[in-house]
């Protein structure tokens, strides 16, 4: 009877998100005002009382998500007992601290260096991605290999449902490819950049370093990698995952079936949105999934 913790990605923030945990948890006040000071803003200002449109910028999403979802398994104490944990793309960083691999502030850090070299990343090579529905993963790969210009499949979010990212015009020419091969929707994404593709490798330069600086220990639990989408205890192999992450996709249909296979029987989902909830039920709906905000 296995329980594995799930952390999301950007895309979940909300206006609001955390501010109650704020308000009721004095442990939770203490680690937003700690990350307000490690990042020289408030931060809580914007996840409380921002706009959509303060919120949307990659510099204060990702560590906007990191925070709600780390501080929240934070204010479980004793009852977070996970066997294992996930993180979909950012929310990798987060399960890692979730399960001490990486502390608090090492994980704040890397999560703002990761934000602001993904920013410039898309600045330096203007490019997009789209969400397939409906085209098996296989045909979705062929489309994409059979494409001049640069387009990989970016995250495998459920059954039916794959995420590709690339250039504009490579992502255009895809989408248009995946309607005539039989996709329900080839929708292009409100993105600032062609995540988890080669596009990325400038930020996987600079990430790599501060990664690299970062002393990560061993989980309390195997923490299951995007990359490799095996539980991972072994610091040097979580690291060299991390580093390749930003370049390579995010097999999240892969991962949860193997922390199923390894006896996974209920997910929650530790964060703001109900996204992971969805598509782990999608991807099998005989496990129990929950979620807390």
């Amino acid at each position: 009877m296995k329980k594995s913790y799930v952390f999301p990605g950007q895309g979940a923030q909300f206006v609001g998100m955390g501010k109650d945990l704020y308000e009721i948890s004095p442990l939770a006040k203490e680690l937003f005002e700690k990350a307000n000071d490690i990042l020289g803003f408030r931060i809580t200002d914007l996840m409380f009382e921002g706009t959509d449109e303060d919120l949307r910028q990659t510099k204060v999403t990702q560590p906007a998500i990191f925070l709600h979802s780390v501080i929240l398994a934070k204010t479980l104490g004793d009852d977070f007992k996970p066997d294992m944990t996930a993180g979909h793309s950012l929310g990798e960083f987060s399960a890692l601290v979730a399960a001490g691999a990486i502390s608090f502030e090492d994980g704040l850090k890397l999560v703002y260096k990761r934000a602001l070299a993904m920013q410039k990343a898309c600045e330096l090579n203007p490019s997009t991605m789209a969400a397939i529905i409906a085209l098996p993963d296989e045909k979705v790969e062929e489309i994409c290999t059979a494409i001049d210009d640069v387009v990989v499949p970016a995250n495998y979010n459920c059954p039916g449902q794959i995420v590709i990212s690339g250039s504009i015009r490579g992502i255009e020419i895809a989408c248009e490819k995946m309607k005539e091969a039989g996709a329900k929707r080839a929708l292009p994404l409100k993105v600032g950049g062609a995540f988890h593709s080669p596009l990325m490798e400038p930020a996987r330069v600079e990430l790599s370093e501060a990664i690299k600086a970062t002393a990560i220990s061993t989980p309390i639990c195997p923490v299951y990698q995007n990359v490799s989408t095996i539980g991972e205890t072994d610091p040097d192999i979580i690291k060299k995952n991390l580093v390749a992450q930003l370049t390579s996709p995010v097999k999240w249909t892969q991962s949860v079936k193997q922390m199923i296979a390894d006896g996974a029987v209920e997910f929650i989902e530790l964060g703001p949105g109900s996204v992971l909830q969805g598509l782990i039920t999608k991807i099998d709906k005989s496990v129990a999934v929950s979620g807390k905000q």
